[in-house]
């Protein structure tokens, strides 16, 4: 256990006070009305929403998680998350400019605007509840649960004292500045968490044990860990950690962030932007920084643990006061942040601080809004005025928070949330993608759906199937809840004519799957205008190369490997300046 100093209070203090001088500064303006509360006026360009994407994202369980990954599978199993990669440019080039385009406060605005029927109606109160009620304080959970373990390991807090003090803070700043404190803050707090990150990086190489990159990349602990492309002479790990990312899971799975089509607080984002061309710019760049910059002070960290922190056993002997139950593998990053020198122990203590709450207060605000706006002020009262939708957003933000608090208490590891989250979802994903471009996807299908994916998570993860790989668990999911929404598109209820007519003019989806649609409108209501379906494809595929030449790029370079490095990097930039040229030609 380490202690921080007066110096480090100082540093953490102040950058807590700038957090919470932000939020009491636009808190009349936030609490002026609940658009502004939640998407402030529609008015954020590009930058600060992928900025703030990215903040989001960048929370106190990733590098813990990463490091998990890496002290167990190596840098190849990574690939479990960069599959996602594909999913989020897709959402970039196809999704993000019909968001835009539907004008709605949340994304389940969607359901009533898609399908027709009581059902519409159940789907979008339900899914306010599941999504973000339900999945939200499980994602909580797993952010406050990396707290935790950050705080015992640094500072000897309990779980108790951690939840109360980080949780109390973040939901100050949450309550006062709603969406747009948020967005701004991110911008601020997400240059705190990448320094620190790097800076730990930094400190973690020039440990004694480790002794330098050169040194940390040929010890017998690590070389084995280093490759971007898992052994497939052992093929159970190489289905587990790539084939089946690449080839099922990023289009088949709901995972927060990481939603096919768009979804979550991505949406809210895409929904804030002041036109389409913002939308699809703030996508492009959480895609870029999310996968190709920010993945490797992660990785170093883990692998110089490696070194120093060689098995569970030795970060038990290290730091035994903690609750053995919490002893993990992801623990071995905040274990090496013990190392530190004072003064920038206390940045990158603040920096941890930071990415913890500009996800938990992303988090709290974009589920607030659900319950907000589409459960209170939908179902409850609809005549509520913008004080009074302010006021229960701010009631629903402090639940969140506690709910959160009370969950994180039962979950012992990451990895164990990440794949809990992925079999829940697992099935779903498919039907978020083509919702959007075939009129036969019914309200029944999402029902059906969500109902068939929740029972099958709850099957494979709890029956005793002896033999049965994770992987082959989520697949068997993905296959069962797949089939039947399928099935349900083509016997349930078909949605009314009106609504599908409408959603088209309104929103212009192209492609085969409304042509059905079309043959019934009137030839100046189909004028054929949207948007180019082979372009985007063209610019998804440009975006994942891109992306992936960047993170690899970066990788080689890390590995000294010049040559490499520089072809990458280059196919990388060319990519990135063919895809901006192309976002400039969009309509506003």
């Amino acid at each position: 256990m380490v202690r921080l100093d007066t110096l480090d209070w100082i540093i953490v203090a102040s950058i807590l006070i700038v957090v919470l001088a932000i939020g009491v500064l636009v808190s009349r303006r936030a609490g002026t009305s609940s658009n502004t509360y939640f998407l402030s006026g529609r008015t954020m360009p590009w930058w600060l929403l992928g900025t703030s994407m990215v903040a989001t994202t960048f929370s106190t369980d990733t590098p813990n998680l990463v490091a998990e990954i890496v002290r167990t599978n190596g840098v190849s199993g990574n690939w479990i998350w960069w599959a996602f990669l594909i999913t989020g440019m897709f959402t970039c080039f196809l999704y993000a400019r019909l968001w835009r385009r539907s004008g709605a406060m949340t994304d389940l605005e969607f359901y009533e605007l898609r399908y027709s029927g009581r059902a519409a109606v159940f789907l979008r109160a339900f899914r306010a509840v599941y999504l973000g009620v339900f999945f939200n304080i499980m994602t909580m959970a797993l952010v406050s649960l990396a707290a935790i373990k950050i705080a015992a390991v640094m500072l000897g807090f309990s779980p108790i004292q951690t939840l109360l003090i980080a949780g109390t803070v973040t939901l100050v700043f949450s309550t006062l500045g709603g969406f747009i404190g948020i967005v701004l803050t991110d911008l601020i707090l997400f240059v705190i968490s990448m320094t620190g990150a790097i800076l730990a990086a930094s400190v973690a190489l020039n440990l004694p044990e480790v002794n330098g990159l050169q040194n940390l990349l040929v010890h017998p602990d690590v070389v084995s860990k280093l490759s971007f492309i898992p052994d497939f002479s052992n093929m159970e790990v190489a289905l587990a950690v790539f084939i089946i990312p690449l080839a099922v899971q990023w289009w088949s799975v709901w995972y927060p962030g990481s939603e096919p089509g768009g979804g979550g607080y991505v949406a809210q984002r895409m929904l804030a932007a002041r036109n389409e061309r913002n939308a699809i710019g703030a996508v492009l760049l959480f895609q870029i920084a999310h996968y190709a910059i920010r993945p490797w002070p992660w990785i170093l960290v883990a692998l110089a643990s490696l070194v120093v922190f060689p098995d569970l056993d030795s970060i038990r002997t290290a730091f035994p006061h903690v609750d053995a139950d919490v002893v993990g593998h992801d623990m071995a990053y905040p274990a090496m942040l013990t190392f530190l020198p004072s003064g920038l122990l206390g940045l990158v203590f603040a920096s941890l601080i930071a990415a913890y709450m500009s996800t938990m207060s992303s988090q709290l605000n974009w589920g607030a809004s659900y319950v907000v706006n589409d459960v209170y002020k939908r179902f409850v009262n609809p005549d509520a005025p913008e004080n009074r939708l302010v006021f229960v957003g701010r009631l629903a933000t402090m639940a969140l928070m506690v709910s959160a608090g009370i969950f994180a208490l039962f979950l012992e590891s990451a990895l164990q949330a990440f794949h809990i989250l992925l079999s829940v979802g697992a099935g779903t994903g498919l039907l978020f993608l083509l919702r959007w471009f075939w009129w036969r996807i019914n309200a029944a299908s999402e029902i059906v759906a969500m109902v068939v994916s929740f029972l099958a998570a709850l099957y494979f993860q709890f029956a005793d199937l002896p033999g049965w790989s994770a992987y082959l668990k989520l697949v068997s999911a993905i296959g069962v809840t797949t089939a039947a929404w399928v099935i349900a598109a083509f016997v349930g209820p078909r949605t009314d004519g009106e609504v599908l007519e409408n959603f088209y003019r309104e929103l212009r989806p192209q492609g085969p799957g409304w042509s059905a649609v079309r043959k019934r409108l009137p030839v100046s209501d189909d004028s054929g205008a949207g948007d180019n379906i082979p372009v985007a494809l063209l610019n998804v595929f440009v975006g994942c190369l891109s992306v992936y030449a960047l993170l690899f790029g970066v990788g080689y370079a890390v590995y000294g490997q010049t040559v490499a490095a520089v072809t990458l990097l280059t196919i990388g930039a060319l990519g990135i300046w063919f895809l901006v040229r192309s976002i400039r030609r969009e309509p506003v």
